[in-house]
């Protein structure tokens, strides 16, 4: 059965990104300290890991919002941003890209290809859906993507990365939702330096 993820390293007070991204900060002032647990010597623990390959291999399709891909607002016009990621991304699967601008999709090593998608989160649901078969499906982020995401009933799990990191402004993954919204089953922890792992179960 297809399971859908969303995966997202959070501070301790509750950001996903820190304030003012922008292409020299694509995840804020301050957001990239969330992300030691996965880059350099941290990368190598047994715990990490075991949450990377959980995050990213053998995904059918991933959904990301337009900020994650990259810092352009507005009419792509002539941009010939291709992402964050080099020639190469880490995906390896269609990935479906939140956003109110058309565009070609944009073919990429390694099994990527980054599709364009207007009409919303569930419209990218349904063509992620059908790009996965019987595979997962990832929400990658950011913040917004994630909330529309949850808020529209999809995802059945959420992993959060947890560090020791107050950022006291930026984008948060639960603004804006009711009290006990969306309910939530812990399901595992994991801990390494540094950094805790909380996968929840959604209560649908």
């Amino acid at each position: 059965m297809t399971r859908t993820n969303l995966s997202m390293s959070i501070s301790a007070d509750g950001y996903v990104a820190g304030p003012d991204q922008s292409e020299q900060h694509p995840l804020g002032v301050g957001g990239q300290q969330l992300h030691h647990w996965h880059m350099g010597a941290a990368a190598n623990h047994p715990v990490n890991r075991q949450v990377a390959s959980e995050m990213m291999d053998g995904m059918g399709a991933t959904i990301m919002g337009r900020n994650m891909f990259g810092p352009i607002r507005g009419d792509w016009a002539d941009s010939d941003w291709k992402g964050w990621w080099g020639d190469e991304p880490p995906y390896h699967c269609p990935v479906f890209v939140l956003t109110h601008h058309p565009r070609d999709p944009i073919e990429m090593g390694g099994g990527t290809t980054f599709h364009f998608v207007t009409d919303g989160i569930e419209s990218a649901y349904a063509l992620a859906q059908a790009a996965a078969g019987d595979r997962d499906i990832s929400i990658a982020g950011g913040a917004s993507c994630a909330r529309q995401a949850i808020a529209a009933g999809l995802v059945d799990e959420i992993d959060l990365q947890i560090s020791p990191v107050i950022l006291g402004s930026g984008e948060r993954l639960f603004e804006g939702f009711a009290a006990g919204q969306p309910a939530l089953e812990l399901a595992r922890t994991l801990e390494a330096p540094g950094v805790a792992h909380l996968r929840y179960r959604v209560v649908h």
